[in-house]
């Protein structure tokens, strides 16, 4: 284990409660070097699971403990679809997460949703475990923020129905507020203030369409979660007339790099080209010079920076910068000049760096091809368009490839290869089909290029001693360890807690049990194990890669980030004077949890639209049965994945039997209270589909399998008594049919 580690940090708070800021502990830890980055991360992980509570700019003090019954505050949907509360004290949300435990005693209510407030009675369990239990429910605190949903049509105006499971709420809307909608219409609508009892009133401040408009699931995701849609006059403008800095360039219009995309890619940032020297690989990595066109502080540098990134749907794509730059000046189109950032890189036979240099330059691409077409030239089925290229340009690349495979093999990244799901729409907006994404070796050199470039980015900047975002992902939680050891240890296995977390030790665990029934299962808990990647001024170091510098350089088209350390490129390399300003530098810490806040905004959109695009494409399917597997078990049911189209369906635990169905933790299964049987995560099932809510991408299934037999010595679970049975059954919030986040 590192040090400094969490109990360590905690250990000196309690001893030393007037050691308050971070240069405090540091000094009274005698944190040095690296170990600041890491005593850093470790109070901001104690702040948001609300360990710590903040008392200054860079303060903190232990929070106390939440009384057994106080007011919480639900936050948020967990990653099993349980509801999330913290305590509310004086100065903020404070203590562990309490998870929601239903109704206290003969109490009902409304489900809560995220946002809401009420009095509610907490318990500890075993494991640092807490539960929530609500005694009353208090009106929502953000009332200001929009509902998204459906109108319906009343004699005197008519209501507004919150399409997101997340969101409960219903406004009801006076006929001269309804701003011309129609019974159906997709609207989205502003809470009036008022107090009393009864619905909320609202007002419709935007129609976004039809209900029955296959669009429909996009443009509610797009609206629910934000995401700005049309740029400013201003922004346009500038992207119409842009022309690209003037600046020295080396010529490399005669060097044949290539794109290699999918096939419906409608922008091209990055271009690759190997070629064989005696004793290893010359490798170049072209990158669209956006920098050379959003300038700092203008008004295209403004929006990005508010996008962030660009968001993907199965439909459409929502683009960080306008189309006139994303699609066409900034895009390496075939046989068309481009300014490019380009980084020039030399391997050993082994696939090791030898050295890199970074160059701003003009490039032409030789063509643009797709990754099956690279791939079909390779396996020996080359198009008209690839088959110039074959010997001078593709077969040098995977030469170049093989090499860095090689040399990858060897670091050992985390080989955790989860299949990837695309939806298909027709012309006229509606579902046509949904398709696992095939993984060709085209897709792997690209990937393993790219990762290079973003290596020697990191690299080039810290040596010439420049700020820099770097792309971070730590390692997993001490938490998460021991979760993953308690549901290992259910099957036999079991791992040392005591020992390095490493990359090589979950690649061997997922070895170990790949082609056997318990696959998915534990492909699921190693996921569930790891930290998300994350912007930070600050380097951690890159777990899952296995990489100690790593920052995103290869997509500043969609990417906001990626135009940052082009900017600190170009500034440290004197490559220009549109590089990364001082105040810009001044401010990475800001800009870095902004873009995380903008890539987790995208990512919840996409996922939402996702959802609704498979209810639709299932909800003529009602009543038929479908294989899949138990992706996540919670105290309420089970989420299962669909084998046909990857689509989450929920199974609440009070429909499986006539049995009380207990959840072990440590083993992600439910355990029958009488007969010891039991449904567990990674478990091939049978399940017919029940119910199919479109609006909101939820499924309700029910269970045709069987469940497992009792294991042999297991303890069966204690029985509750008969009050507490009654109380057994999922809340209303709880049975629609959630998926899993």
């Amino acid at each position: 284990m590192s040090f400094p580690d969490r109990q360590t940090v905690l250990d000196f708070l309690k001893e030393n409660p007037q050691a308050t800021s971070k240069q405090d502990i540091a000094r009274g830890l005698k944190v040095k070097g690296r170990e600041r980055q890491t005593l850093r991360q470790i109070l901001k992980d104690l702040e948001a699971d609300g360990t710590l509570k903040k008392t200054g700019k860079r303060a903190w003090a232990q929070a106390d403990t939440p009384p057994p019954t106080t007011i919480v505050e639900f936050t948020e949907l967990d990653g099993d679809g349980e509801l999330i509360a913290r305590a509310v004290g004086k100065e903020g949300l404070f203590g562990p997460n309490l998870i929601y435990d239903g109704y206290s005693g003969k109490m009902r209510g409304p489900a809560p949703g995220v946002g809401d407030r009420g009095l509610a009675r907490l318990k500890q369990h075993q494991g640092d475990h807490w539960t929530a239990r609500l005694m009353k429910l208090f009106e929502k605190r953000d009332l200001d923020r929009p509902v998204t949903g459906v109108f319906e049509r009343t004699a005197r105006g008519g209501r507004v129905t919150a399409a997101s499971r997340k969101d409960k709420r219903e406004l009801l809307i006076h006929e001269s507020d309804t701003s011309g909608a129609k019974d159906g219409d997709l609207v989205q609508a502003t809470v009036l203030p008022g107090k009393g009892y009864g619905l909320m009133r609202g007002r419709i401040t935007q129609i976004l369409g039809r209900v029955e408009d296959p669009r429909a699931a996009s443009l509610l995701a797009i609206a629910a979660h934000d995401i700005p849609t049309d740029f400013p006059q201003s922004v346009i403008d500038q992207a119409q007339s842009a022309e690209p800095a003037s600046v020295a360039r080396e010529d490399l219009t005669g060097v044949p790099l290539i794109t290699i995309d999918p096939a419906d890619a409608r922008d091209h940032d990055d271009a690759v080209y190997a070629q064989a020297l005696p004793d290893g690989w010359r490798v170049i990595v072209a990158i669209a010079d956006v920098a050379a066109y959003v300038t700092p502080g203008s008004a295209l540098d403004v929006e990005a920076l508010k996008r962030g990134n660009s968001t993907y749907f199965p439909d459409r794509v929502v683009p960080m910068l306008p189309f006139e730059l994303s699609a066409d000046a900034c895009s390496l189109k075939q046989s068309k000049d481009r300014a490019c950032m380009a980084v020039e890189m030399e391997f050993d036979k082994s696939g090791t760096k030898r050295k890199h240099r970074f160059m701003r330059a003009t490039m032409r691409s030789a063509a643009s091809l797709s990754y099956e077409e690279a791939q079909a030239a390779i396996d020996g089925n080359p198009s008209k368009r690839a088959k110039p290229l074959l010997k001078s340009v593709l077969i040098p690349l995977w030469g170049a490839y093989e090499a860095l495979n090689k040399a990858r093999d060897k670091r050992g990244p985390l080989d955790l290869d989860m299949p990837e799901r695309k939806v298909e729409i027709g012309e006229d907006g509606t579902v046509q089909g949904i398709h696992t994404k095939e993984r060709f070796d085209a897709h792997k050199l690209i990937e393993e290029m790219m990762i290079q470039a973003n290596v020697a980015a990191a690299e080039e900047l810290e040596r010439i001693g420049s700020r820099l975002l770097y792309r971070v992902h730590d390692t997993p939680s001490d938490a998460k360890i021991a979760a993953l050891a308690d549901f290992l240890k259910s099957l036999d296995v079991k791992w040392p807690l005591g020992e390095k977390v490493q990359t090589k030790r979950f690649n061997r665990l997922l070895n170990d049990f790949e082609d056997t029934e318990h696959e998915e299962a534990i492909s699921e808990i190693v996921l569930r194990s790891q930290s998300q990647a994350i912007y930070s001024a600050d380097n951690i170091g890159h777990f899952g890669l296995n990489l100690t510098k790593y920052a995103h350089f290869t997509s500043p088209i969609r990417r906001y980030s990626d135009l940052v350390v082009h900017r600190a490129l170009i500034a440290g390399l004197k490559f220009g004077d549109d590089g990364l300003t001082d105040k810009q530098a001044s401010q990475l810490e800001e800009t870095a949890q902004h873009l995380v806040n903008t890539e987790r905004r995208s990512m919840a959109a996409e996922r939402d639209a996702t959802d609704r695009y498979l209810a639709l494409f299932l909800a003529d399917r009602v009543g038929a049965e479908f294989e899949g597997r138990i992706s996540g078990v919670t105290k309420s049911g089970l989420f299962v994945r669909l084998a046909e189209t990857g689509a989450d369906g929920f199974i609440p635990a009070a429909t499986l039997s006539h049995e009380y169905w207990r959840y072990n933790e440590s083993s992600m299964a439910l355990i029958a209270e009488t007969s010891g049987k039991r449904y567990e995560l990674g478990q091939s099932v049978t399940v017919r589909l029940a119910e199919v809510a479109p609006l909101e991408g939820g499924l309700l299934l029910e269970m045709r399998s069987r469940p497992k037999a009792r294991r042999a010595g297991e303890d069966l679970p204690p029985a509750r008594s008969k009050r507490m049975r009654r109380d057994t059954r999922p809340s209303r919030g709880k049975s629609r049919g959630r998926r899993k986040r």
